[in-house]
C-alpha cells in the first residue's frame, strides 16, 4: 500500500479510534462502580491531575535542578484560558461542528480549550523563564513565587472570568479518559525527553551548571525549554481541572498549591518520574484517608509527611526508575 494512502488512513482512523475509545470508557465508567461512587471518582480524577502537575514540575525541579515554586500560576493560566474558550467560544465551535454527534462536538471544544491552554502557558513560561532562569536557587524561587501571586491577583480583578466571585458555568467536558490520556502523555514525554540528548543536558545542568556550560551546553536555553514544557503540561492539567469541577476560584491556585506540588515531588523522590506519580497519589489520598479523625486530620497528615521526610529524606522511591528514566545519581569522587 502506498505511503500516502497509509498516512491518509491513519489521519482519518486516529480521530475515529479516539472517539470510539472515549465513548467506550465513558459508558463503562458511567454505568460502572465508579459512577455509583462519585466521591471515589472525584478522588481518581484529582489524583490524575496531581500526577500531571507533579511529573511536569519534576522535569524542572528534579531533573533540571531548578527551584521553581510558581507551578500553581501556570495551572491557573491554563484553567482560566481554557474555561474562557469553552464558555465564550463554545457555542460558535459547536455550530461549526454541527455535522458531528454531541460527543464529537464536546471533543472538539475540549481540544480547542486544551490547545489554547497549552499556547497561553507556553507564552507565560517563556515570559517568566527567559529573564528569570539566568538566576539560581533562592532568587529563582522568589521570582516564580511572585509570578504565581501576580497571576492570582490579576484574575481576581478580571470580571470576565468572575473575579473574586469565581468562574462558573464551565461545561463539564473532562472525564477519566482525558485526564489519564494526559497522564500517559506527560509520563511518556518526560521519560523520552530524559533519555534523549536534551535529557542528558538537563542532568548535566543539574549536577554542575558551570561544568555543563564549559562542555558547550547552552544552559539558559535548556533551562527555559524544561521550564516551558513543564508549564505547558501544568496548563493542560488546569484545563481538565476546570472542565471537571465546572467552577474555578483563585483559592485553588494560591502559593499553597505550589508547595503541595513540590511536596509531591519531594516525597516520591526528586528526579524520579515514578516517585512523582507515587507522591501525587499519596498526597491526594492521605487527607481523605484521615477524614475520619475530624479535627486532628490535618495534624496527622502533617505528622505523616514529617515522618516520611525524616526516615526517607531521599523520597519514598529515591532514584528507582520503572519507566526507564534516569534518576538522580551521586557524583563519583
Amino acid at each position: 500500500m502506498p505511503a500516502v494512502v497509509k498516512r491518509l488512513l491513519w489521519l482519518l482512523g486516529a480521530p475515529l479510534a479516539l472517539l470510539v475509545l472515549q465513548w467506550g470508557l465513558s459508558a463503562l465508567l458511567l454505568d460502572g462502580p465508579i459512577r455509583q461512587g462519585p466521591y471515589y471518582y472525584q478522588i481518581l480524577i484529582l489524583a490524575g491531575i496531581n500526577i500531571v502537575l507533579a511529573v511536569s514540575l519534576n522535569l524542572t525541579n528534579g531533573i533540571t535542578g531548578q527551584f521553581s515554586i510558581g507551578h500553581a500560576g501556570f495551572f491557573a493560566v491554563g484553567a482560566y484560558v481554557a474555561a474562557s474558550v469553552s464558555f465564550y467560544g463554545g457555542p460558535a465551535l459547536r455550530s461549526a461542528l454541527a455535522f458531528l454527534p454531541p460527543l464529537g462536538q464536546d471533543t472538539g471544544v475540549l481540544l480547542a480549550a486544551l490547545l489554547a491552554a497549552a499556547i497561553a502557558t507556553a507564552l507565560a513560561g517563556l515570559l517568566v523563564g527567559i529573564p528569570s532562569l539566568r538566576l539560581r536557587g533562592d532568587y529563582l524561587a522568589i521570582v516564580t513565587l511572585g509570578f504565581g501571586e501576580i497571576i492570582r491577583v490579576l484574575i481576581l480583578n478580571i470580571d470576565a472570568v468572575g473575579g473574586a466571585r469565581g468562574f462558573g458555568g464551565i461545561p463539564k467536558l473532562s472525564n477519566f479518559f482525558w485526564v489519564y490520556l494526559l497522564v500517559f502523555a506527560v509520563i511518556a514525554t518526560v521519560r523520552n525527553l530524559v533519555r534523549s540528548s536534551y535529557g542528558r543536558a538537563f542532568l548535566a545542568i543539574r549536577e554542575n551548571e558551570i561544568a555543563a556550560q564549559a562542555m558547550g551546553i547552552d544552559v539558559t536555553r535548556h533551562k527555559v525549554l524544561a521550564f516551558v514544557i513543564g508549564a505547558v503540561f501544568a496548563g493542560m492539567a488546569g484545563c481538565l481541572f476546570g472542565h471537571f469541577t465546572m467552577y474555578l476560584h483563585t483559592n485553588s491556585f494560591t502559593f499553597v498549591k505550589s508547595f503541595e506540588i513540590i511536596i509531591m515531588v519531594s516525597i516520591g523522590g526528586l528526579g524520579s518520574i515514578e516517585g512523582a506519580v507515587l507522591g501525587a497519589v499519596l498526597l491526594t489520598i492521605l487527607p481523605e484517608a484521615f477524614r475520619g479523625f475530624e479535627g486532628m486530620r490535618m495534624v496527622i497528615y502533617s505528622l505523616a509527611l514529617i515522618l516520611i521526610m525524616i526516615f526517607r529524606p531521599q523520597g519514598l522511591l529515591g532514584t528507582a526508575s520503572l519507566f526507564g528514566g534516569r534518576g538522580k545519581r551521586k557524583a563519583k569522587p
